[in-house]
């Protein structure tokens, strides 16, 4: 695959036509003329900033680039505000593919991304106002966040109780489940591809006959994993665990992988109201949000967690918060 260097083209980046001349990308498909004009494929994945994926770059003509053989791919930074929209899109697309869970189209979906970042917050809000729904109705919740280890016989006994359409399990860093070989097997067969998902229980068990859960039965309704783990990180027997589950769901990775990218979540989250309720100054709010930046790289965890925290010491010890926080949350 040969590069090739743009002498005159725009990619649309968060709905803004971007100018990339100069820029040096992989071939992928020659000149073309689409409907929306005439374009170039090139390899986004290798330049960062760009989709993990080929892109069609528009450009007036053949001539709008130039064959650069082997010469050097210069990486483009993402400004912060391209990184905010990034994020805040897939946070967007979280609550979108929830919703879908919760409607039955969508039967599985894995979260990932590192702790402290909102994960679960997204997926609760949405199932929540159904949850609130329900209770208005005098009906049953339809829904349940899972914490925490579970036995496989524990799992197959909570997928009963929540075998309906629109029913959704939210397992919340359950991560042993992912470890365990008859869980795993529980899952794959609670989440199969089939029209029909039916799930056995093959071995006697006094818990079962006791919570009169039948040794067979239809899943019908729908899982969400919010985990930590990198599934294509993951290294030995887990790893193959965790293929054979992510082949059965749609994943998403928050991409926040950086303390840069942690650090603009943490932003964006609160300029779009996470403080709101301690009634603080604005001037108040900007100086927690500074602290955090400043001493980021001494924090025992970069989260939003972390800022709550120190928005908790700021309303409770007005005149000293900042020391407080130093032996608190930072390292020593």
């Amino acid at each position: 695959m040969s590069n090739i260097r743009i002498i005159e083209g725009t990619y649309k980046i968060r709905g803004k036509d971007v100018d990339l001349s100069g820029m040096v990308f992989p071939l992928t498909e020659e000149f073309k003329v689409g409907a929306k004009g005439g374009y170039v494929t090139v390899d986004g994945k290798a330049v960062a900033g760009f989709p993990d994926r080929n892109i069609k770059i528009s450009v007036p003509g053949p001539n709008a680039y130039e064959h650069a053989g082997k010469a050097q791919i210069e990486q483009r930074e993402e400004s912060d505000e391209e990184v905010i929209d990034r994020l805040r899109d897939r946070f967007d697309m979280l609550e979108d593919m929830t919703r879908a869970c919760k409607k039955g189209d969508v039967k599985a979906m894995i979260v990932s991304g590192p702790p402290g970042v909102g994960k679960s917050f997204g997926v609760e809000k949405v199932l929540g106002k159904h949850d609130t729904i329900a209770a208005l109705a005098d009906r049953p919740a339809k829904y349940q966040v899972v914490k925490g280890a579970m036995s496989a016989i524990g799992l197959y006994c909570k997928l009963f109780n929540y075998a309906d359409k629109d029913n959704v399990l939210v397992f919340d860093d359950c991560d042993s489940i992912f470890a365990d070989e008859l869980s795993l097997n529980i899952l794959k067969a609670a989440l199969d591809s089939k029209k029909t998902r039916t799930i056995h229980w093959n071995t006697d068990s006094f818990k079962l006959r006791n919570e009169g859960v039948p040794d067979s039965f239809e899943f019908k309704g729908s899982a969400i994993f919010i985990t930590n783990l990198k599934f294509d990180k993951a290294k030995g027997k887990i790893r193959e665990h965790l293929m054979a589950l992510e082949s059965r769901c749609h994943y998403i990775d928050l991409t926040i992988d950086t303390d840069r990218e942690k650090m603009l979540r943490i932003k964006q989250i609160t300029r779009d109201g996470m403080l709101t309720e301690y009634k603080f100054a604005d001037d108040l709010v900007q100086e927690i949000i500074d602290f955090v930046d400043i001493n980021k790289n001494r924090l025992r965890e970069l989260s939003l967690r972390t800022v709550l925290k120190v928005a908790d010491l700021a309303k409770a010890f007005p005149t000293k918060w900042e020391a407080m926080a130093e032996n608190t949350v930072m390292k020593r």
